[in-house]
Order: C-alpha cells, then sequence, then structure tokens
C-alpha cells in the first residue's frame, strides 16, 4: 500500500504544473517558480505523491500515518496557512511497478495517466450492449450502450453509493458529504435529498431499483447481474 500527502486543487482545473529554478534580483540564490501554467489559470496548490509501502515504512521505524503526521508539521512550520489533505492510494496485492508511479495512477495524476495510455495496448474491450456501466473513471453512466444524462452532482450521489456497496447510507451523512463545503445557505434538507435521488432514478430508467430506498433508515446501491463498475484502481478511502 502506497500513500500520497495532497494539497486539494480545483476539480475544474487539473493541471500539473512543473517548477524550474530562477533567480531572485535581490539575490544570487536560486529560487523556484512555476512554468507551464496555461493562461486564465492560476496555481492553488500542489500534489506531492509519496512512493512507500507499510513495509518500508516499518524497515524505517515508522509507518504511513506517522510519515503523513510529519509532513503536515513540516508544512504548518513552512506555510502556517496551508490546508492539507491526506490519502492513502491502494493497488492490488502483488502489483508491480514503483510505488511512486502505483500511487500516480491510483490517485489520477494527469501526467501519469497520460503516459499509461500511451503505453497501453491498442485493443480495448468493447462497452456491454446491455445493462448499466457505472464508469467512475470517466464520470459517466450507460443504459444499454447510451449515456444517461446525468448531472455532475446527480453522478456524484450515484458514485458515492456505489462505493459504499450495500451499506445503507442515511440522508444525514449524503449532506455532510456531499454538501459539507458549501454555505449553510445553500446546504439541502433531507427532504431536498429525496428530491435529487428521485431525479437520478428517473435518469436511470428502467434500472432506477439499483438505488434502493431503505425506509426510515436511507439510500443504498444494490448491484444487479447486469451492473458493470469501472474504476481506473481499486478505489483509495481517505484516511489520516
Amino acid at each position: 500500500m502506497s500513500l500520497a500527502a495532497l494539497t486539494p486543487v480545483r476539480p475544474s482545473a487539473p493541471v500539473v504544473a512543473p517548477v524550474a529554478p530562477t533567480l531572485s534580483p535581490e539575490s544570487d540564490a536560486p529560487q523556484r517558480r512555476l512554468r507551464a501554467v496555461p493562461e486564465g489559470t492560476e496555481p492553488r496548490g500542489f500534489a506531492l505523491y509519496v512512493g512507500i509501502d507499510e513495509e518500508g515504512a516499518a524497515a524505517a521505524g515508522t509507518d504511513l500515518g506517522e510519515i503523513v503526521q510529519a509532513l503536515k508539521r513540516a508544512l504548518a512550520d513552512i506555510a502556517p496557512g496551508a490546508e492539507t489533505y491526506a490519502a492513502v492510494a491502494l493497488a492490488p496485492a502483488g502489483a508491480g511497478g514503483r510505488d511512486v508511479d502505483v500511487v500516480r495512477l491510483a490517485l489520477q495524476d494527469p501526467a501519469a495517466l497520460a503516459k499509461h495510455r500511451q503505453s497501453a495496448p491498442a485493443a480495448t474491450a468493447p462497452e456491454p450492449r446491455g445493462g448499466v456501466v457505472i464508469d467512475i473513471s470517466r464520470k459517466r453512466v450507460l443504459l444499454d450502450g447510451d449515456t444517461a444524462p446525468l448531472t455532475y452532482k446527480e453522478f456524484e450521489l450515484l458514485q458515492f453509493l456505489v462505493l459504499r456497496e450495500g451499506r445503507t447510507i442515511d440522508r444525514s451523512e449524503i449532506i455532510a458529504t456531499l454538501w459539507g463545503d458549501v454555505d449553510d445557505e445553500e446546504t439541502p434538507n433531507e427532504r431536498t435529498i429525496d428530491v435529487h435521488v428521485r431525479r437520478l432514478r428517473s435518469k436511470l430508467g428502467a434500472y432506477e431499483d439499483i438505488v434502493r430506498t431503505v425506509r426510515g433508515a436511507g439510500y443504498r446501491f444494490d448491484r444487479h447481474a447486469d451492473v458493470t463498475i469501472r474504476y481506473a484502481s481499486t478505489p483509495s478511502p481517505d484516511v489520516f
């Protein structure tokens, strides 16, 4: 299992901007500046991918959680106002490759994904002609081969339930997770969640019962034999 410590960046601008040294007019000491930043965008943070598994951490006399905390403490000393976010990148047991490359792929680093696509075999499996395909990596749902017209929030809601397959999720948890970063005035109530679910179901058509109501408890995703879920890699849980 590998670890990546992340500082959040806006989902609307998934830009990887390498840094290069430059000289300050006041000093001969080299400083770092961002380059290749597209016009109309601005840096909002960065991602630091750390490739190390539990065995490697143990050999160094530490563990993944302690490494994360140490990095957070170091950043707090350098830039006290910076916000941090950490996630663990999971890979199938026995998967080969360099740890840091596994981390970059699992956490959807654009440069790593582009390199992976270039090296992947040209032949791909055909799309299923029937049933439901919930494609987490491409953020889309196919119904009998046609793309369902889900909004961003509707897909987020479906994905939230899919990643917790078989578990009943109450409305308050959905609100706290999917709307936890919005102003109080925009935060929906539990009745509004019911409306979102009804709209999602209506767009799932004949497959609406994959999102099941558990009376008095909440909602649950039920996978059928004709449902396919595609991940970019093993889902990586948020921890630390």
